[in-house]
C-alpha cells in the first residue's frame, strides 16, 4: 500500500486550494448565517473541472475518480467552504448516473453534474423509516408507459436549486415481505411534487425541505438501472456520499486546527503565548492525531471504492472517524479561543454545527458501530 500522494493528486490539492481560498471562512460563513448557497464558489470550481472531477470524460468530466472528488471535498473544507451539496450531486447522483443510468440518461444529466450548472439531489430518507431503508413507504406502481409515484420524503437537501431529484421508491416486495427498491430521475418541477422547507438550527448555506409526492407521473424511461435491484444501486452511491462526506470533515479539522494554531502562537496572556500552555497544546496535537488517521481511512475507502472492492466497511470507519476528529477539533478551537470562540467575528460556531451534522448523517455513528460489531466482529445483530 503506497500511503504517499502522487504529483498529480499534489497539484490537484494546490488549484482547488488556490480557487477556494480567495472565498474562504468569511464568504462561507456569511453564506451559512443567511441560509444562501455558495453559488459563486460553486460555478468557480465548476468551470475548473472540480464538480466534475469524477464524472467520465466523455460526459465532459474530469474523468477521475472517487480518491479525486474526496481531495476536492477536503480541500474546499480546509480552506474554510464545506459545500455538503457535492456530496449529493456528485458523490451519489453522478456516480449512480454514471454506473447505472442508460445512455439517455448520462446524456441528459452527466454534462450538466459536470460543470456544476446542473444538480440532482438525491431523496431516500423518510420521516418513517429512518435508517431502516427496507420500511420505505414511497411506492411506485407502472401504469403503461408512465410510473406513478407516490410518498413523502424528508430532510431532502438543495431541493431549491436542483433540475430534479434521484428518488428511492418501492416497486415491490418479496417473498420474505422485505422492500424491493428501484431509482427515478423526476424533475423537480413536476406535477404532483410539493418541496416544503424544513427549519433547522444548524447554520448551513445549502436548505432541507420536506417532499410531498402526490401521484406523481414520470415516463418509464425516468427508472435508473434494474426495476427492483435499487438497494445495490443505492449503496453505489452511498458509500461514496460517506466516504465525501468524511473527507469534508476532515477539512473542517485540518481548517478549525490551523485557526487555532495560528490564534494559540499569537495570543499572549501573562507574557507567554497560550500555545506554550499544555493545556491548550495537547488539545490540538491530540486533535490533530486523530484527524491524520481520519485522513489515511478516508483515502482508503475512496481508494477501495475506485478498485471496485468491497469499501463498505472502510467507508463506515472513514465516516466514524472523520466526524469525531471534526467535532474534536472545532470543538478544541473554539476552547483556545475563549469567549473569542462563540464571537460571530471569529466564525467557528458554524462549523461545529456542520461537523455535529455530519456526526448524525448520511448514516449515524451508532449504526456504523453497530455495522462494524456485526460485519466486523461477527457478533450478534443487535437491531
Amino acid at each position: 500500500m503506497d500511503v504517499t500522494e502522487s504529483d498529480v493528486m499534489r497539484d490537484l490539492r494546490a488549484a482547488v486550494g488556490a480557487i477556494a481560498t480567495p472565498y474562504g471562512g468569511r464568504y462561507y460563513v456569511e453564506h451559512a448565517r443567511a441560509g444562501r448557497e455558495c453559488t459563486e464558489l460553486w460555478h468557480a470550481l465548476g468551470d475548473a473541472g472540480f464538480v466534475g472531477v469524477n464524472v467520465p470524460e466523455e460526459y465532459g468530466g474530469g474523468g477521475g475518480g472517487l480518491a479525486e472528488l474526496t481531495v476536492v471535498c477536503e480541500e474546499i473544507a480546509a480552506r474554510g467552504a464545506p459545500i455538503l451539496l457535492l456530496l449529493v450531486t456528485a458523490a451519489i447522483s453522478a456516480e449512480v448516473i454514471a454506473e447505472f443510468g442508460s445512455d439517455e440518461q448520462r446524456t441528459r444529466w452527466l454534462p450538466g453534474l459536470a460543470s456544476g450548472r446542473a444538480k440532482v439531489v438525491f431523496a431516500i430518507t423518510e420521516p418513517d423509516a429512518g435508517s431502516n431503508t427496507h420500511r420505505l413507504a414511497t411506492t411506485a406502481r407502472r401504469e403503461g408507459d408512465e410510473w406513478v409515484l407516490r410518498g413523502e420524503k424528508y430532510y431532502i437537501s438543495g431541493v431549491d436549486t436542483a433540475e430534479a431529484l434521484l428518488l428511492v421508491a418501492r416497486t415491490g416486495r418479496t417473498d420474505e415481505g422485505m422492500a424491493q427498491l428501484s431509482l427515478f430521475l423526476v424533475p423537480t418541477d413536476a406535477p404532483g411534487l410539493t418541496a416544503t422547507p424544513l427549519p433547522v438550527d444548524v447554520m448551513l448555506p445549502e436548505k432541507q425541505f420536506t417532499l410531498h409526492v402526490d401521484e406523481v407521473r414520470v415516463p418509464a424511461s425516468a427508472l435508473v438501472g434494474e426495476e427492483n435491484q435499487g438497494f445495490r444501486q443505492v449503496f453505489h452511491g452511498l458509500n461514496p456520499e460517506r466516504i465525501t462526506g468524511a473527507a469534508l470533515c476532515v477539512g473542517i479539522a485540518r481548517y478549525a486546527l490551523d485557526r487555532a494554531a495560528r490564534y494559540a502562537r499569537e495570543r499572549t496572556v501573562w507574557d507567554t503565548p497560550i500555545g506554550a500552555h499544555q493545556g491548550v497544546a495537547h488539545a490540538l496535537a491530540k486533535a490533530k492525531i486523530e484527524t491524520e488517521l481520519a485522513a489515511l481511512m478516508t483515502h482508503r475507502a475512496a481508494a477501495l471504492h475506485d478498485r471496485g472492492l468491497p469499501a463498505g466497511e472502510a467507508s463506515n470507519m472513514a465516516k466514524y472517524a472523520a466526524a469525531e476528529a471534526a467535532i474534536a477539533a472545532v470543538d478544541a478551537a473554539m476552547q483556545t479561543h475563549g469567549g473569542n470562540g462563540v464571537s460571530a467575528e471569529f466564525g467557528l460556531l458554524p462549523y461545529w454545527g456542520l461537523a455535529r451534522l455530519l456526526r448524525i448523517a448520511p448514516v449515524n455513528r451508532e449504526m456504523i458501530l453497530n455495522f462494524v460489531a456485526q460485519h466486523s466482529l461477527g457478533l450478534p445483530r443487535s437491531y
